[in-house]
């Protein structure tokens, strides 16, 4: 029995001794992703009612097919606004710990308005000293959120996706997850990541 617990002693102390260096990595690595710097970066694909409004920058703008095709969206009680929001993440070069997303709950918020909500169900390692694009999809309908005249509402659309007009507040209110040896974690609690040089006169600096 003695030579049975001088055995096993040492066996529960490595592991142990391993427990304790794993969650030692995984505050590493939650601290790590805790001082990623996210930020709105951009927006590509914008589409307004199947209008595409990389060449509009205010209504002004719109064609006599494009005025047809969303003015005839708002009378079928929709305007569906599509594009790819692309979040850019940082790791700080001093981290030292690569930190490793591999989903980010979000919701988004225009002008502090909460619309919609989805999921980035992808892995993103994210080195120290580097930058990683996350892509974001999204499609909401602006008649659901918003309750404007055509014009108003093709403003706010090509302010949003950083094409002209006047300055939108873009927010996302995310969660990412970051998978660590000890299992994947959800953040403690949701981060909100704002744009730098998204919406109004700002676009294309």
């Amino acid at each position: 029995m003695n030579i049975f617990r001088r055995l096993l002693l040492p066996a529960i102390l490595c592991v142990g001794a391993a427990v304790v260096l794993q969650g030692c990595q995984t505050l590493r690595e939650i601290a790590a992703l805790r001082s990623v710097d996210f930020a709105l970066d951009r927006v590509t694909d914008a589409e307004l009612a199947g209008v595409e409004l990389e060449r509009i920058r205010s209504y002004r703008d719109l064609r006599t097919t494009d005025v047809a095709r969303i003015g005839a969206a708002v009378a079928s009680g929709e305007l569906p606004l599509s594009f790819e929001l692309i979040v850019a993440a940082r790791n700080p070069e001093e981290n030292r710990v690569q930190a490793r997303m591999v989903r980010m709950a979000w919701t988004m918020l225009i002008e502090d308005r909460e619309t919609i909500s989805g999921v980035v169900d992808e892995t993103f390692t994210l080195p120290p000293g580097e930058l990683r694009n996350i892509p974001v999809a999204v499609r909401l309908d602006l008649v659901e959120f918003f309750d404007a005249n055509l014009r108003d509402l093709v403003e706010l659309a090509v302010s949003a996706t950083g094409q002209g007009g006047e300055p939108t507040t873009i927010k996302l209110e995310a969660v990412p997850t970051i998978d660590t040896p000890l299992g994947a974690i959800e953040y403690p609690e949701p981060i909100t990541i704002v744009h730098r040089q998204l919406g109004g006169a700002a676009a294309g600096t």
